[in-house]
């Protein structure tokens, strides 16, 4: 069984390289940024695990997207 829900990236649990991720693009206050950018990217919704990866994996790719410098990053 699949079951799918609206979240935002500050009710998501992110685990492993990907909170750290989460973390940086909450403080500077860009989550509703990465919200609309994953809407944007995957209308259809996205799993758990594959938004996961991306907060892991395309960390660099984030913080360009949400404008953010390697300063903010830290």
């Amino acid at each position: 069984m699949k079951v799918y829900s609206e979240i935002t990236l500050r009710q998501f649990d992110a685990w492993s390289g990907a909170k750290q991720t989460q973390l940086a693009i909450i403080k500077e206050g860009l989550s509703e940024a990465f919200d609309s950018l994953i809407e944007e990217l995957y209308p259809d919704g996205i799993d758990e695990t594959k938004l996961n990866d991306i907060l892991w994996f395309d960390s660099e790719w984030i913080y360009e997207s949400l404008g953010m410098t390697e300063e903010t990053e830290d």
